[in-house]
């Protein structure tokens, strides 16, 4: 182990110092020792380095704000080992850091193993609900629920230290660092990239894996040029927990061509040219909007459209964007309140929406504060901070206003608040 800064993570490493190197990345909620199982065998032929997300395993709690971050960071934890190119072997989280590393850094990475793994990990809105649970809860509702997710129920049975070991390892990490993750996982979408990677990968999934099973995996392999498909039978979405010895065989026969490098290391290719940047075409702005300094304003509905989805969740924008008659105004709506207005640096995300429910109580629009309480819940008000605010708006607003607006938020907190059974 070493110590952390900022722009690292981390890490250990097993094996010989002169064998060619092999990464493997963890599941969120996980740790390193995920791969306990696998270690055995994978160092007789390789140098095998381990890390651990930020916050877990008692890694410094640095929270990422996305995976590209994070895949920066696992690259600087490298750079200082003086490893250059490398195999990767990633788990979830961590195979969403492998396909990062495969488009943005496809000079270092060899080959590519992606263990229950998906181009896109459900939906925005469930990331930022478990967020919005963690928050207001703490890690024990998912702690407790780990092993049902993780494990078939025969394993979990048969074997209750390894779950007692896997509620304990989320109930040690960190709860802004496992926010964070959720909020990376959000927005992590590669699915129109897959063609661009191109290393060989397997692509490893447990038959009983209910998270990120056969399906996510069918779309990496149909994706990715140079890919096969490894189901695993009688596993769940810890796989290499469940089934180490089948996991790490196909592992050793994935990487069996990397392991035999007549230096030792990996040679690294020569860094591939840098193509020029594709600049988009703007929109014709409308009259009016060219400065004579700052030349034409771009057109502010993409940027709005990604901020309103991000705060408000993609299915209440969709449910608003579907109706055909309001097209014009939910047009306005994204242009000038998100794109114009939320958007602005003047104000972090938490005050805009402090001001946005005060407004919204005070005019009685019910409707618009249930969507905005959740939206407050996302933007990392607390269920306490929200009890505040309608104290606060009880005094200038109105006891009758307050009062009103206290049945609506008090029905959202505990709708999005209370973990799923």
């Amino acid at each position: 182990m070493s110590e952390t800064p900022t722009n690292t993570l981390q890490y250990r490493t097993d094996g010989r110092e002169d064998a060619p190197v092999l990464v493997l990345g963890p599941s969120l909620g996980t740790t390193w020792h995920m791969w306990d199982r696998q270690i055995p065998e994978l160092t007789r032929s390789w140098r095998v380095v381990r890390f651990d997300l930020p916050g877990h395993g008692g890694a410094p709690a640095q929270p990422a704000a996305s995976v590209a971050e994070l895949g920066d960071r696992l690259l600087a934890t490298l750079d200082e080992l003086g490893i250059q190119r490398f195999g990767y072997a990633g788990c979830a989280f961590g195979g969403a850091i492998g396909l990062d590393l495969a488009l943005r850094a496809p000079h270092r990475v060899a080959s590519l193993a992606l263990v229950a793994t998906s181009p896109r990990f459900g939906s925005a809105d469930e990331f930022r609900r478990r967020g919005v649970i963690v928050r207001t809860n703490g890690l024990e509702p998912i702690a407790r629920t780990a092993p049902e997710q993780w494990f078939t129920p025969t394993f979990a049975a048969a074997q209750p230290a390894i779950v007692d070991w896997a509620v304990q390892m989320v109930r040690t990490t960190d709860p802004g660092c496992y926010i964070a993750a959720c909020e990376a996982l959000a927005v992590f979408d590669v699915r129109e990239a897959l063609d661009r990677i191109g290393v060989p990968a397997l692509v490893l999934v447990g038959s009983e894996d209910e998270i990120t099973g056969p399906a996510e995996a069918r779309t990496l392999v149909a994706g990715i040029a140079d890919a096969r498909l490894a189901v695993v039978p009688s596993a769940s979405h810890l796989a290499p927990v469940e089934q180490p010895a089948a996991v790490t065989e196909l592992l050793t026969g994935h990487f069996a061509p990397l392991a035999h490098e007549p230096s030792g290391t990996l040679a690294v290719p020569p860094m591939p040219p840098a193509s020029a940047p594709v600049v988009p075409v703007a929109e014709i702005a409308p009259a009016g909007a060219e400065d004579a300094e700052e030349g034409p304003r771009p057109d502010p509905y993409e940027s709005g459209l990604k901020l309103r989805r991000e705060v408000l969740g993609d299915a209440h924008v969709d449910e608003a964007l579907a109706d055909g008659f309001g097209a014009a105004f939910q047009n306005l709506v994204t242009r000038f309140a998100w794109g114009e207005v939320w958007s602005r640096d003047g104000l972090d995300r938490r005050t805009r929406s402090a001001v946005t429910l005060s407004a919204l109580i005070a005019g009685g629009h019910h409707d618009a504060l249930a969507d905005h309480t959740r939206a407050a819940l996302r933007n990392g008000l607390t269920p306490d901070e929200l009890r505040e605010i309608l104290l606060q708006t009880a005094v200038y607003c109105g006891l009758p206003a307050a009062e009103s607006a206290l049945r609506v938020v008090s029905r959202v907190i505990k709708e999005d608040t209370t973990p799923q059974a």
